[in-house]
């Protein structure tokens, strides 16, 4: 277990100092806000579409190191990806973070981003990590709202 939890916060601490994807980004075909009141984190997601892809994806914004790491992680995670596998993996991701407590989190298929299955044992928490893949589910959906994590 400490194993995991020194990989945690090695991840988390590596992605919040240095956010890949983390900029502006001219190109986007969609652009959504996302917004944590609780944790005050706030973010702007681009993409940038071409076909049924995500050619490229990136973020900007403000918040706490488990936000910024898991949109860092997020955008590394989703780009080249079909919208469907996008979706899917939206999917897998909520699932690690929200299910049941007194079922051992499942981060198959997820990679570098199964580090953060131990979030789900703190639920304000959850909602710093899922911030932006509830601004990139908002995108998916071609829907205007921002998204927000209440």
């Amino acid at each position: 277990m400490t194993d995991l939890r020194d990989l945690y916060q090695e991840v988390i601490l590596d992605h919040n100092k240095s956010p890949h994807n983390y900029r502006e980004m001219a190109d986007a075909t969609r652009l959504a806000l996302g917004n944590n009141p609780l944790c005050g984190d706030k973010l702007k997601l681009y993409v940038r579409i071409e076909g049924d892809r995500i050619a490229d994806v990136a973020f900007q914004g403000s918040g706490c190191a488990i936000s910024k790491a898991s949109a860092s992680i997020m955008t590394d995670s989703v780009k080249g990806k079909s919208l469907a596998e996008a979706e899917t993996l939206y999917g897998k991701f909520h699932d690690l973070l929200t299910g049941p407590p007194d079922v051992k989190a499942d981060g198959a298929g997820l990679g570098k981003l199964a580090v953060f299955s131990g979030v789900r044992q703190f639920p304000a928490r959850v909602k710093c990590a899922t911030l932006a893949w509830h601004t990139l589910e908002t995108i998916l959906k071609g829907q205007e709202a921002i998204a927000s994590t209440e």
